[in-house]
């Protein structure tokens, strides 16, 4: 009778912190992108924002909503 015996194949210790350090910088650009998106609704003028129908309270949740997903 055959058997077959599969395991995942694995890096040590340096595919581990080279998987941390991505993800990293991948939340990094994602907050990056957050920050940016929040600064600039920021900078528009209350009567600018009232044309897009948002008010200032809600931009944090845009723009988490725009980058982040639902």
């Amino acid at each position: 009778m055959a058997y077959v015996n599969t395991t995942a194949a694995t890096f040590g210790p340096f595919a581990r912190l080279h998987a941390l350090v991505e993800g990293f910088k991948a939340r990094l650009a994602l907050y990056k992108e957050y920050s940016a998106t929040v600064s600039e609704m920021m900078a528009l003028s209350e009567r600018e924002l009232n044309d897009i129908g948002i008010s200032r309270y809600d931009v944090k949740e845009i723009a988490r909503k725009h980058v982040y997903g639902a």
